[in-house]
């Protein structure tokens, strides 16, 4: 059974084919980072104008790349939401006039979803099995979420929310100190190279107690005392010219940025990863001591953070992480989630509709 992922929540168009839901055989991704990069942060009417101008030849290199055509396939797999409702419909109407067409049937799955089952497809291609239940912490630009995630009988996973953020996601936290810095957009991978070069101990930033939920996240007071310390220690003119620096475009050569980069800012942007690693890392252990989890999966953009990495390589418990091309929005973890929906007859009507604010 070839299943087809498509994947049009947010700025990157994505398309995939996964065969009987563990064998990847294509994975496409149409970036849009040129598009947005002027302007700091995605931009919803962009991003839905880029989506229709590279879904269809993105589908095609899928299946050009599994060496397979459109008669090949047995379903089509699509993410109904969360994401931008702009975006989620490109992907969505191309899925529902493709399946229509060649009358094959169509399952709406929910992004999230997807994201873990980026580690269960990765796990079944190497022979091998996620240790449920799992502890997914699915963590990324728009999603900070945690879920018990049990498999009840073959094909079938439920998924019960423990926690999740108030506020912003650590992965849009991430972006949004990275702007206010002058790094640019996206500056997760930027505050995640530069890390290693600064010493964390010499800002102190504050961690979250939270009423309530203790096992909730919350990232908007860390990214305010981020800019307390920036205004404190009279960061402007720096800033200013890092801003000038990354003006025409992303800067990929590391030492290119360090020039650029004080140390006191290195300690800052090394204190800020931490701090957010921390509050991970804490939250993820403390839900997995209270419930009955044999492992732990990390899934979401974040989940390429090589600092979160390094630290959960320490844990007591079983844990996984996705490869970094399946950590990040694709279409392969759609198909995979889809699968299993597939396998149990369910099946999405045309009518289904695009769920902006969807929960799993």
């Amino acid at each position: 059974m070839y299943v087809l992922g498509i994947e049009t929540s947010c700025d990157e168009t994505a398309a995939a084919v996964v065969e009987s839901g563990e064998r990847l055989l294509s994975n496409i991704v149409a970036s849009q980072l040129k598009t947005h990069f002027p302007y700091g942060g995605v931009v919803p009417e962009l991003a839905s104008r880029e989506h229709l101008r590279a879904i269809v030849p993105v589908v095609r290199r899928a299946l050009e790349q599994a060496k397979l055509s459109y008669a090949d396939l047995g379903a089509i797999a699509v993410t109904k939401g969360p994401g931008l409702v702009g975006s989620l419909l490109v992907g969505l109407t191309f899925a529902k006039g493709l399946a229509l067409s060649l009358r094959i049937p169509l399952i709406a799955v929910n992004h999230i979803e997807g994201h873990i089952h980026a580690v269960v497809l990765e796990e079944k291609q190497h022979g091998r099995e996620v240790a449920f239940p799992a502890l997914a912490l699915v963590v990324s630009g728009g999603h900070t979420h945690m879920f018990l995630v049990e498999q009840p009988e073959p094909f079938r996973y439920t998924y019960r929310l423990i926690s999740k953020t108030r506020d912003d996601a650590a992965g849009e936290a991430f972006d949004k100190v990275a702007k206010l810095l002058g790094f640019g957009y996206p500056g997760g991978p930027i505050i995640d190279r530069l890390a290693p070069f600064g010493d964390p101990s010499q800002v102190k930033l504050p961690s979250t107690r939270m009423k309530g939920n203790e096992l909730d996240l919350s990232f908007s007071g860390l990214k305010t005392a981020v800019l307390r310390y920036v205004r404190s220690a009279d960061m402007d003119e720096e800033i200013k010219m890092r801003k000038q620096t990354f003006s025409s475009g992303p800067v990929k050569d590391i030492e290119a940025i360090r020039a650029v980069t004080s140390q006191q800012t290195l300690d800052l942007v090394a204190s800020f990863q931490q701090t957010v690693i921390d509050e991970l890392l804490s939250r993820a252990l403390k839900a997995a001591d209270k419930e009955p989890v044999q492992s732990i999966i990390v899934s979401g953009g974040v989940a390429a953070n090589a600092g979160l990495r390094r630290r959960f390589s320490s844990i007591r418990y079983p844990f996984y992480f996705p490869t970094l091309a399946l950590s990040t929005d694709n279409a392969a973890m759609i198909a995979a989630a889809g699968y299993p929906h597939l396998l149990r007859g369910e099946r999405s009507d045309f009518s289904v509709k695009a769920q902006p604010s969807l929960a799993l």
